[in-house]
C-alpha cells in the first residue's frame, strides 16, 4: 500500500513540476535512494529531476550537501534544521528549483538519543523552506517507505502553495496592487533558473 502511495505521490509531483517548468533534486539520509527511485519510476521524470545526493554518513552531509559542520556537531544528523539544510544543499548542488530531503532513524536501534521512527522531511523551494517532523511506527522498511511518501506529500503541498501564491500575485498585479510582490517573485524565479 505504501509503495502505491509513493508512486501516486511521485506522479503528482512530477506532473506538477512539468506543468510549472521547474526542476527537482533530492538529498537523502535514511531513505538511501528510495526517494529518488520513486521519482524516476514515473514516466517523464527526466523533464524535471536533476539528480540527488545519498548522504548516509554524517560527514558527507557536510561535505556533499553543505550542511554546517557546527550544526551537525551540536544537534546530530536527525534534526529539523539539518533536514532544511539538506534540502537547500541538494537544491543548490544540483542546480534545481526545488530540493527535497529526508533524515531520521529507521532502526532497529535508536541513534544519538533519538528514537526509532523519528524522521524529518524538508522542502526548499522558490517560496521558502518547510520542514515536517514525523513520528513513524513499524519496522525499518515501513519507516523508510512512509518517509518517502510523506516527503513527496510535503513537496506537493509546497508546489500547490507556490501556485496559489503566484495566482494571487498575478491577480494583485492586474488590479494595480502588489506589484512589488510580483516583481520579487519574478526575480526569484529568474535566479532559480540561473542556477541551472
Amino acid at each position: 500500500m505504501e509503495q502505491e502511495s509513493a508512486g501516486s505521490a511521485a506522479a503528482g509531483v512530477v506532473y506538477s513540476l512539468v506543468q510549472r517548468h521547474e526542476t527537482l533534486a533530492t538529498a537523502e539520509s535514511l531513505t538511501g535512494g528510495l526517494l529518488a527511485a520513486s521519482i524516476v519510476d514515473v514516466a517523464g521524470a527526466s523533464a524535471i529531476y536533476r539528480g540527488g545526493l545519498v548522504v548516509y554518513a554524517t560527514d558527507l552531509k557536510a561535505e556533499l550537501a553543505d550542511v554546517p559542520v557546527d550544526l551537525l556537531a551540536e544537534r546530530g544528523p536527525v534534526d529539523a534544521d539539518v533536514a532544511a539544510a539538506l534540502a537547500d544543499g541538494g537544491r543548490r548542488r544540483c542546480g534545481a528549483d526545488w530540493g527535497l530531503a529526508t533524515t531520521g532513524v529507521a532502526g532497529p536501534e535508536p541513534q544519538d538519543g533519538k528514537r526509532v521512527g523519528l524522521v524529518y522531511v524538508a522542502v526548499a523551494g522558490p517560496n521558502g523552506d518547510r520542514v515536517r517532523r514525523l513520528d513513524l511506527a513499524g519496522g525499518r522498511e515501513r519507516i523508510r517507505a512512509a518517509a518517502v511518501v510523506e516527503a513527496l506529500r510535503l513537496l506537493g503541498e509546497q508546489i500547490h502553495a507556490a501556485g496559489v501564491s503566484e495566482t494571487a500575485g498575478a491577480t494583485d498585479a492586474a488590479d494595480g496592487a502588489g506589484a512589488a510582490d510580483g516583481t520579487a517573485r519574478g526575480g526569484a524565479g529568474t535566479s532559480g533558473a540561473g542556477q541551472r
